[in-house]
């Protein structure tokens, strides 16, 4: 079995981080990716893929990411369904990441303005070679 995915976009919106019961960090995320082709207008239609990722992860996206900024995301499809508060039984398509890239950088001028760069750490990201 094969269940593998592999997206670079950007992100719609501020990535939301959150604890479970537990204590395990997990955040969400919107990722906008264009199709690879243009429509019958010459436009790329976009694709808007929900993305969950868990753990340290999840904290150095939710510490280092923002709306607009560029990530490659590699992980599985997972599909599941929960009830919601009306009793409507709901299905959701979202992409497990395993590994979030980081491909562009803040574009603020705060180095500019005389500030320290943010507490950003370098070993914070997963980078595999």
């Amino acid at each position: 079995m094969l269940n593998k995915v592999i997206l670079i976009g950007r992100l719609t919106d501020d990535p939301e981080l959150r604890y479970t019961p537990n204590g395990v960090a997990v955040a969400n995320f919107s990722l906008a990716v264009e199709r690879p082709y243009t429509n019958k207008d010459g436009d790329r239609d976009v694709d808007f893929i929900d993305i969950v990722v868990w753990r340290k992860q999840a904290e150095n996206c939710a510490n280092h990411l923002g709306k607009g900024r560029l990530v490659a995301v590699e992980g599985r499809l997972q599909i599941r369904s929960y009830e919601n508060s009306e009793g409507q039984r709901r299905r959701v398509s979202e992409i497990v990441a395993n590994n979030v890239r980081f491909l562009d950088w803040p574009s603020d001028n705060r180095s500019q303005q005389g500030q320290q760069a943010d507490d950003f750490d370098e070993d914070d990201i997963d980078v595999p070679f």
